[in-house]
C-alpha cells in the first residue's frame, strides 16, 4: 500500500488539479505492471485516477520519462494517451499519476481506425533516428543518440548494447556474436531507406487499451524516431492484433514488400531485452533469425 507520506503528496497534487478538497481518497491494488506498484485511485463523487510507484533510486527518471513520451505523441493529436495528472519524487519513490481510462469494446472498426491512426502516427518524421533524451525499454534503460541513417541507429544504440549485456551475463557465445556481426552487415540490403518516424516504441498488446468509445489509447509508451517497422514488428509479438489493423495501416501507409523479414530483424532488440530480463527462454526465436541472415 502507498505511504502515508505519497498518499498525502498524492491527495494534494488531486486537490489542485480538481480545484477542490478531496475529502475521500481510496487506493486500490490492480494487477498488470512488472516492475512497478499500480494503482485506482477512487475520489468520492469525483472519479478515479490510474497511479503507479516505485522507487527513485533503482530506476531513475522512469516515470518522468514516461510522462515526456506520452505527452510527445499527445501532441501528435493523432492517438489518444492518457493525461498526466503528477509526477513527483518524494522519500526516494517516484510517483506518477493518470486519468483513468474506461475500457471498451475491441470491434472490428477499433482494429480498422488503430491500424489507421497508427499509420497517421508514423507520418510524424523528425530528420535525425533517435531523441533528444534516454528512456526506457520496460526495465533496461534505452539509448536514444541520435544517428543520421537507420541501420547505424539500429546496430549501435538498440542490439549492440543487448548483445553486450547478454554476453556479459553468458546468455550469448562467441559464436552467437559472429552471427550477429554477419547480420549487421547485411542490414541495408533488408531496410527500405524511409525517413525516421515517431514510434510508441514497445508496442505489444500490453500496452494499449481500448477505451469507453471503442478508440484506441497508447500507454507505457518507449518513445524514440525510428524505422515505423519497429512498431508493427513487435505487434505480432506474444500473439499478434486483429487482421485488420494491419489491412487498414498498409491501406493508409503501404508496407513494403519485405515487411515480414523486417519485422523478424527488427523484433531481434525485443527479443534480446526479454533474454537480458528473463532468461535463455528467448534464445531459440533470437537464433532463428541471425542464422538465417
Amino acid at each position: 500500500m502507498a505511504s502515508s507520506v505519497v498518499h498525502t503528496l498524492i491527495q494534494s497534487r488531486l486537490e489542485e488539479y480538481l480545484n477542490l478538497p478531496v475529502s475521500s481518497i481510496l487506493f486500490q491494488p490492480i494487477g498488470g505492471g512488472s516492475i512497478n506498484k499500480t494503482y485506482k485511485i477512487l475520489i468520492a463523487k469525483t472519479g478515479a485516477f490510474f497511479c503507479k510507484i516505485n522507487s527513485a533510486s533503482r530506476f531513475p527518471s522512469l516515470f518522468q520519462k514516461e510522462k515526456n513520451g506520452l505527452l510527445l505523441l499527445a501532441e501528435q493529436k493523432i492517438i489518444r494517451t492518457p493525461s498526466p495528472k503528477a509526477c513527483e519524487e518524494i522519500h526516494g519513490e517516484q510517483i506518477l499519476v493518470l486519468e483513468w481510462i474506461e475500457q471498451g469494446q475491441k470491434t472490428i472498426k477499433f482494429w480498422q481506425i488503430f491500424g489507421e491512426q497508427l499509420a497517421k502516427l508514423h507520418r510524424s518524421t523528425n530528420n535525425d533516428f533517435g531523441l533528444v533524451e534516454d528512456n526506457y525499454m520496460g526495465a533496461l534503460q534505452q539509448s536514444n543518440s541520435p544517428s543520421k541513417t537507420w541501420v547505424h541507429f539500429f546496430i549501435h544504440q538498440r542490439l549492440e548494447p543487448q548483445v553486450k549485456i547478454a554476453r556479459d551475463n553468458h546468455l550469448l557465445d562467441a559464436n552467437h556474436i559472429t552471427q550477429f556481426n554477419k547480420l549487421y552487415s547485411s542490414l541495408p540490403g533488408i531496410f527500405p531507406e524511409e525517413q525516421a518516424s515517431l514510434l510508441h516504441g514497445d508496442l505489444w498488446s500490453g500496452n494499449f487499451l481500448c477505451d469507453e468509445r471503442s478508440l484506441p489509447v497508447l500507454i507505457d509508451p518507449a518513445v524514440y524516431f525510428g524505422n515505423r517497422n519497429i512498431d508493427l514488428a513487435m505487434t505480432t509479438l506474444f500473439g499478434g492484433f486483429d487482421d485488420a489493423f494491419y489491412a487498414a495501416y498498409n491501406y493508409h501507409f503501404a508496407l513494403p514488400p519485405n515487411h515480414r523479414q523486417i519485422w523478424d530483424v527488427c523484433n531481434l532488440y525485443p527479443l534480446l531485452i526479454h533474454l537480458n530480463l528473463f532468461g535463455k527462454s528467448y534464445l531459440h526465436d533470437i537464433l532463428h533469425t541471425i542464422q538465417r541472415y
